[in-house]
Parts: structure tokens; sequence; C-alpha cells
């Protein structure tokens, strides 16, 4: 096979058409529904939701994946190549994913529109500013930061305990030295002296509010009733106490559309919000998929990470805001990730892979299969359909893949595809689209795991056993507390957001293939009552990232031209 160009030189050379074009396939009207962006990226006006109400609701397949390894098993690639594929098949699809957050595309992890000839494109805008959306959730954010020391400064009315502010400041940077600061120091006038810390914007309430709302009035209510701060009979303090909500929700009222983009094959594609799914729902938007259902035969929107994190939140938490229900599901695989879950291999991301990982062990696969069954049971636990993608690489051998597709059709898999939408485009993933139809047109019984009305400590627990296969949950005092306390201030009855690795199935990253019978640590537990969730932290989670000694973002530059060059 000849050598594949770089994603960043596929994608500059990709033949786009004018977004006017991307939005006539979705039966949209380019002069009253869009607000451009140039000829490539537009925004979607919302208005389009109450024109389009009448149109029948399009097939909805969330693609997700096993545990990964740290260099992630090609999920948004797959999602945009099984987009494509469609098309190759005869029918119309929409692809609907996250937008990336500076962070880790300067970082080590790099963006998210896909790769090889599975992209969205423009891909440099894509993994950048692209509309700005990020920079007015840092903008809202700072703002209700601002305006809560400026209330404390001037004669803190509402009697705000300062050592209770969990309403810290974000910046769409991976940036160590900021996770914990001294605020207020010097004169007087510049404030009374707290500690507090920045968060990763996509990290912030905010970003979780746009990726749940349905609405502009709807995300005015969210934000106001943020959880900003506690006075100090520990009652909580929100944005509309501070008066902040309705100014902060003036810099989102843009931001609250969905940006249209396309894929290198020119399907459309719809990029709307990014919260992290280990420490939020890591979902793209509730209303980028509400247009996309009446605008396409099939909807293909993706969730972070492995299926315990990120698809068990797409179905408790976005299917419960959007109403949508979900016709099948992808399940990601790679040979490299299975062997990876027996255990015997560490991967660090900008490190050689181990030669163990990238020559022929069946039994290794056999062995590390283990994730991939518990995540096909898990999928089987909601009532969809799954069908799993084996995302080749050039290393894998048949009886490897003959072994995969024998073990995932005996555990509940509907079909088994060795896609190659990497180095084919969506030619390469058809016959995982032909798979995908045919789960959707499967009879399913979707369902939620738990009952919302159900105490916190039950939902948590819910989640620990059924899905992580965890035997018990074990509390700290404090999040024993924390857990008392929005009770008793009536937040009981929302949805559950574990904060977890991504890397096990239990709070140790370590902790490989399918564990069961362990205790989970929940250390902390915490409210975000706008976004309308409860999130435990289990383990050790960063909200602020920090860059590593060589960070991707040393490649990045402009050649003579004026050209980005070095991303990825």
């Amino acid at each position: 096979m000849p050598a594949i160009p770089s994603d960043l030189e596929i994608a500059q050379s990709a033949n786009l058409v004018h977004i006017n074009d991307i939005a006539e396939q979705m039966g949209l009207d380019p002069d009253t529904d869009l607000i451009h962006y140039g000829k490539h990226i537009a925004k979607i006006n919302l208005h389009v939701l109450e024109k389009l109400k009448d149109r029948p609701d399009a097939k909805y397949v969330d693609v997700t994946a096993i545990t990964p390894t740290p260099l992630g098993e090609g999920k948004s690639t797959t999602t945009v190549g099984l987009g494509q594929a469609m098309k190759h098949i005869g029918k119309r699809a929409i692809v609907a994913v996250r937008q990336p957050s500076q962070g880790p595309t300067f970082g080590i992890k790099g963006g998210a529109a896909g790769g090889g000839y599975s992209q969205i494109v423009p891909m440099e805008n894509f993994n950048l500013h692209l509309t700005g959306d990020i920079h007015a959730i840092t903008a809202a954010h700072n703002l209700i930061a601002a305006m809560l020391d400026a209330h404390i400064y001037h004669g803190n009315a509402l009697n705000i305990d300062i050592h209770n502010i969990p309403w810290r400041r974000v910046i769409d940077l991976n940036d160590r030295a900021l996770r914990n600061i001294i605020i207020g120091l010097g004169k007087r006038v510049d404030g009374v002296p707290r500690q507090t810390g920045f968060d990763i914007t996509v990290a912030s309430e905010i970003m979780a509010i746009l990726a749940l709302t349905t609405s502009l009035h709807d995300m005015r209510q969210r934000i106001g009733r943020m959880v900003v701060a506690y006075d100090k009979d520990k009652k909580p303090i929100t944005a509309d106490d501070l008066q902040a909500g309705g100014a902060a929700t003036v810099l989102m009222r843009d931001a609250i559309m969905p940006n249209l983009m396309q894929t290198l094959e020119n399907t459309p594609a719809l990029v709307h919000a990014g919260p992290f799914a280990n420490i939020a729902h890591g979902n793209s938007s509730v209303l980028a998929d509400m247009i996309a259902v009446k605008c396409s035969d099939y909807v293909i929107t993706e969730s972070g990470f492995g299926a315990d994190v990120g698809a068990e939140k797409f179905f408790n938490i976005k299917c419960r805001a959007s109403g949508l229900k979900p016709n099948a599901a992808v399940l990601v695989v790679t040979i490299r990730a299975l062997k990876a879950h027996t255990g015997k291999y560490r991967i660090i991301a900008g490190k050689p892979l181990d030669e163990g990982l990238t020559t022929e062990n069946v039994a290794d696969v056999e062995t590390g299969a283990a994730n991939m069954i518990r995540h096909l049971e898990n999928m089987r636990k909601f009532g969809v359909n799954p069908v799993v993608a084996i995302n080749i690489f050039d290393n894998d051998t048949q009886k490897e893949i003959d072994a995969v597709k024998e073990i995932a059709l005996a555990h509940g898999a509907v079909g088994v595809s060795e896609a190659r939408h990497w180095a084919e485009g969506g030619a390469g993933a058809a016959e995982l689209a032909e798979m995908v139809v045919q789960a959707c047109d499967q009879p399913n019984d979707f369902q939620f795991l738990y009952d919302v009305d159900l105490p916190i400590k039950d939902k948590i627990e819910i989640i620990a056993k059924e899905i992580y296969r965890a035997a018990d949950v074990d509390y700290t005092p404090e999040a024993n507390r924390q857990i008392a306390s929005f009770e008793n201030d009536g937040f009981g009855k929302l949805p559950i957001c574990m904060a977890k690795t991504h890397l096990s199935f239990t709070a140790d990253p370590k902790i490989k293939g399918a564990p069961d019978g362990f205790t989970l640590p929940v250390r902390e537990v915490r409210a975000s009552v706008g976004a309308g969730f409860i999130y435990p932290l289990c383990g050790d989670m960063r909200t602020m990232p920090g860059l590593s000694k060589t960070p991707a973002a040393q490649n990045v530059d402009i050649d003579a031209d004026g050209k980005v060059v070095g991303l990825f």
C-alpha cells in the first residue's frame, strides 16, 4: 500500500463544496437558515426546529468504543467514515460530533476531526477557533466569576462564604500553573484575597449546558440556576442571585447555534459543544441532533471515550434531555487495544509501541476480548443493538480479526465489520454501514438504566454495579455530607454523571480488562444544577490538564505561503 499522506495534507487537498450545497442536502434554505462564516462553515439558525418539526425522524446511531488506550482507538474517524459510507450504500447521513478543545490539540492527543480519508473539513478551522463557541463559554464563565468577586468586594450582601466558592475561572489551554492560585493580592482596591484556580473551558458547566439545552430560553434558565457559591449558612448562591445569568446568556446567544461543516466526501457534519467525557457527559449537543434527525435518513453521533463513560452518559443523560431514542450503537475495537487489555503491555502517548502489540498473538486478543464482551453486555442492558467495527491497522492479521469476529458475534453483536475507512474513506466502511442499517431495522427496546427519582446513592451504585461491575461503593465523609446537602437542597432527582478515568472500568487507570468485585471510591460529589446532573468524582480527576515536555504545539507553524503546517 502506498504511503498515506498526513491528516493535514489530506485535509488541505480536499475538494470542498460551498456550505450552501451542504445545507441543500439537508433540505435547508441557505439564505434564511444559515449564518455564514465564509464559504465552508456556517451556523444553523434555531428557527429551523419549528420549520422542520413535521418531518420524520432519522435513525439515530451512537458510536462508542471499548475501553481505550491513551492513543485512542479511532472513534471519531469511524464516526466520520461511517457517515461517508452511508452515501456509498444509497443512504443520506449526517455526522454530529463535538468541537475539540485547544488543550488536547496543542497537547498530546491532537484534534478530533477524524483521520486519514475520514475527516471533517476545513480541518484547521475545526481544530482551532471554528466560530468561537468555546471562547464565548470562556467569556460567559469568567464574567460570572468577575461579578462574584465584585459582589464580595462591594459589601457581600449575599453573605457569600469565600471559603466555599466552587465557581473557578476557565481558559481553553492546558496550563498546570493555573490549577491553584490566589486572587485579590495587592492593594485593597484590587479585591478580596482568596484561593481559587482555573479549569479548562470544556470542563465549565456552561459547556455542559450548551450540549444539553434545547432552546435559548432553556439555556437562560439553566445558566441562571447554576450554583456558583454558598453562603455562610451553606445555602446555594446561583448566577441569578448575582444577577449575572442574563449577561452570560447574551454572550452565548450565537454559540447556541450548531456549526455546519462537511466531511472529505461532502457529507454534512454538525459540530457543536465539546464537554470532556471523563469529567462531564462527553457528547455533542442535543440541538445539533434535534436538527440532524429532521434532515437525513441516519444521524451518526459519537460519545467520548469508552462505552462505560461516554455512551452510558449518552443514554442516561443526553437522551433524557433530547427525548431521542437511539436505534443502534457501534462499538469501535482495535486489535491493539484488546491486546493491551491483557494487562501485559503499557502504552504511552508519544512513545513507540511494544513489539507485542504489533505482532500476531491470537491468545492475547482472546484474553483482552473480555473488555469488549463487557461493553457488548452493557449495550444490551440499554436495549440497543450493537455492531462491532474493527478499526483495522496495517499490522493486524486475519487470524486476530477472525478471533474478534467470533467472540463478538457470540456475545451479542448483531454484526462485526472490518472497517478500513482511515485508508479508504467511505468505501472502506460500506460493509459497516450495511450492518448499521440492518441493526437499526431490527426491533430494539431502548431504556434508561435507572429512574432519576431514586436517591443519589442508589443511582451511583446502579451505574457502579451494572456498568463497571463493582461490588461496592465507598464514600468519603465529605461525599456523604455533600450528597445529604444536595438532597436537602432539592437536587436529588437529577441524573448521575460519573467523573472517572476513561482507561479502566475501575477508578484506577492501571487496571485493564474486565475486572469485577472491586470497590469504587467516591471522594467528592458535586452538583451541576444548571446542566442538570450530579457528578461524583471517583479517584483523582484533573479539571485542568498540563502540557507535556514536548507538546504538539511545538510542531505547529505557518509556511512561507501562510498555510498551517504541523497540525497532525
